[in-house]
């Protein structure tokens, strides 16, 4: 939680001013209540696969009681998605604690469900060739990599390639504190 207001200052420039903000991996479902209350105007809908984070996420939302946040919906981001439409999608802190192919079945089912322009933001800890990996990134992802070998911190570079193949370009790449940084990919036209 402690991330969530340099991510709220950012996401202020980069969601769009309206419309549905489909949150990916919600988790406790914190930073959901807390995105809805500073965007009133936009509907938030939070999403998770574990049986555990829908239920936090659901006592989280009852307790906030805003109009504008959804029931959660069970989702997984390698596979199908139960919902078919929305304006942006946010993921927070999943890429690195999910096998890849959780990240490539997101590109894919978000170039299904997002118009063109709309934005496609990640959080987390990145590796990238333009950048100087902090120590404790390196350590993290020794961390991951021992607990579950599908899991690690990945290369900009790489979601970048893959997500270019689905018509969605790297806008953006902003640092932002504790070694993370988040990634604003928009999608392009010809796709929808």
């Amino acid at each position: 939680m402690r991330n969530r207001e340099p991510i709220a200052e950012v996401l202020r420039e980069w969601l769009p001013s309206f419309g549905l903000v489909l949150e990916i991996a919600s988790g406790t479902g914190e930073h959901a209540v807390y995105f809805a209350g500073r965007f009133p105007e936009l509907e938030w809908q939070p999403s998770d696969v574990s049986e555990d984070a829908l239920a936090s996420i659901s006592a989280w939302r009852n307790e906030a009681a805003l109009p504008n946040l959804r029931e959660p919906l069970r989702l997984d981001a390698g596979g199908e998605w139960p919902i078919v439409a929305a304006d942006a999608i946010l993921s927070i802190n999943m890429a690195h604690i999910a096998p890849w192919t959780a990240t490539l079945g997101l590109l894919d089912r978000a170039a299904a469900i997002l118009p063109e322009g709309a934005p496609l933001i990640f959080y987390g800890p990145w590796f990238s060739d333009d950048v100087t990996t902090a120590a404790s990134n390196l350590d993290f992802d020794a961390q991951l990599r021992s607990r579950d070998p599908e899991w690690g911190i990945r290369k900009v570079e790489d979601v970048a390639a893959e997500a270019d193949q689905k018509r969605f370009r790297l806008v953006e790449l902003r640092s932002m504190p504790a070694n993370n940084f988040m990634l604003l990919l928009r999608k392009m036209s010809g796709c929808r």
